[in-house]
């Protein structure tokens, strides 16, 4: 299946979730708000992904060019098997770790939220007991999805967030106003397990039985474990922000953290209609063209992902900066979450969205180094991002607030791709001329801003729905008039897209 046919099938599934995910945080956000409870479901459901980031991801992303080689050397079952020696290895790691962050949960809590009350922090303990007997289910999902997509099965990964949503949604709207944050909790476990079974069938259809199993000599499973080291830093560097960016924000006021993830929830709602539905296509076809004979055809699959993705986020980023407070209005703004959560939501929300063609260009460049093998590169872009994220937390929230923590966000993240990106064309030569091939998208991008922010001025006192609606046309229309001028390959490069969908390609 070709990129861009296994992207459509991808973004066709992800759509559903993501639009069940959308309908989720709202209505969490209805039922709760943006106060203390939904900061303590937070702030526990990172104590468990400090776990699963240490182990899970970091083994999921080592699976996909192992499984990848063996399938197209025609042993696709060996590449199972590797995938069902990690199943069992991580699930010991896990649970041992799980046990030990179970006894730990007060003292990690009072760590991670310094600024919670006592009834706050009591709440928080409990929550991360439970969210924490996910983390084996989590694991093992990560693990299949990754070697479904490694095999050319895309849509388990891609459906599995229909059903993790729906049970989410059943525990916040039914049982939230019954048993409080806790159904959260519980849904949260529930949904996981949900999201395993959907993953089951694909390796099924290689190995009738995928279950786990101890061989730690497999070859597969050590090729992993080589590349584990640096996907482990990377994996805990970025749980790292996410964890200071709570800390952070716990101090700032009651419901700063749930207004921070609120608003990270609608720009990742992008991330994962567009970033992660084609890396879930190019990351296999990254990995079988990693040869020195195949380098050009590398290069040029590199600059087709990052010319695609930041010719279609430049726009959506404009928008939603400048529309940011209409957007959580139209989508959050109901129940609980009052005017005052709308407010800080947005604007967070507005500089986050600065971020997401930044985001792009990173992870296509990381990508690509796992698929090379070198996680070094990685591991320099995370850490480097890390320490900027940390130092800009400490250093913008006590002035800007929750405004600081997301400027903190973006500069961590542009510092974290122009690391990448040096790091694969210095010690790779896989990286086409970046001015060359993003030089006018950004240009078309600084046009639309112009054009939407006069827009916006234009619009004052209008309804949400009007602003969002006139200003998103506008702008996506002077952008792509734009884009034809500045950046033609691009523009031919998006218009292709449904013309050889149609044809079947």
């Amino acid at each position: 299946m070709g990129v861009r046919r296994a992207a459509l099938l991808t973004a066709g599934l992800t759509l559903a979730g993501s639009a069940l995910g959308l309908v989720r945080d709202v209505v969490i956000a209805a039922v709760f708000g943006a106060g203390p409870a939904v900061d303590a479901f937070l702030v526990a459901q990172g104590l468990m992904n400090l776990v699963l980031g240490l182990v899970a991801g970091a083994l999921a992303k080592a699976a996909i060019p192992v499984v990848a080689r063996a399938a197209a050397a025609g042993r696709a079952a060996d590449g199972v098997a590797s995938v069902r020696a990690a199943l069992g290895l991580s699930g010991v790691v896990l649970l041992l770790g799980g046990v030990a962050m179970w006894i730990g949960a007060p003292a990690v809590v009072a760590v991670l939220a310094p600024g919670f009350d006592a009834g706050t922090a009591a709440v928080a303990v409990d929550l991360t007991r439970v969210v924490l007997v996910a983390t084996v289910l989590i694991s093992a999902t990560n693990l299949l999805a990754g070697a479904g997509q490694a095999l050319g099965r895309f849509a388990p990964a891609a459906v599995q967030g229909l059903g993790f949503n729906v049970v989410m949604i059943a525990a916040a709207g039914l049982a939230g106003p019954v048993f409080g944050v806790t159904a959260l909790a519980w849904g949260f476990v529930l949904g996981s397990a949900v999201r395993l079974v959907i993953q089951i069938p694909a390796v099924r259809a290689v190995v009738a039985r995928p279950w786990p199993t101890l061989r730690l000599r497999d070859p597969g499973l050590r090729e992993m474990l080589r590349l584990l080291p640096a996907l482990l830093v990377g994996s805990a560097a970025a749980n790292v922000n996410s964890l200071v960016d709570r800390a952070v924000a716990s101090t700032v006021s009651d419901g700063a953290i749930a207004a921070v993830n609120f608003a990270a929830r609608l720009v990742a709602t992008v991330d994962m209609l567009v970033v992660a539905t084609l890396l879930a296509a190019l990351y296999p076809r990254l990995s079988a063209a990693v040869s020195a004979e195949r380098r050009a055809e590398l290069r040029g699959l590199v600059e087709r992902g990052m010319g695609a993705l930041t010719a279609v986020l430049v726009p959506v980023a404009v928008v939603l900066s400048v529309v940011s407070t209409e957007v959580v209005s139209l989508v959050f703004g109901r129940g609980e979450f009052d005017a005052a959560a709308v407010a800080t939501t947005g604007s967070v929300a507005a500089v986050l969205a600065v971020g997401l063609p930044v985001l792009a260009v990173r992870e296509v460049a990381a990508r690509t180094a796992y698929a090379l093998g070198d996680g070094r590169i990685a591991v320099r872009s995370a850490l480097a991002a890390m320490a900027v994220n940390v130092a800009g937390d400490l250093a913008l929230a006590p002035a800007f607030g929750v405004t600081g923590i997301a400027a903190a966000t973006v500069a961590s993240g542009v510092v974290g791709t122009v690391v990448a990106v040096h790091g694969l064309a210095s010690r790779h030569q896989a990286v086409p001329s970046v001015p060359g091939t993003l030089g006018g998208v950004l240009a078309a991008g600084l046009a639309a801003a112009a054009l939407a922010a006069g827009t916006r001025a234009l619009l004052a006192g209008a309804g949400d729905t009007l602003v969002v609606a006139v200003v998103g046309l506008i702008t996506l229309t002077g952008y792509l008039v734009a884009l034809r001028f500045t950046a033609p390959r691009q523009f031919r490069l998006l218009a292709d897209v449904p013309r050889e969908v149609l044809r079947g390609r």
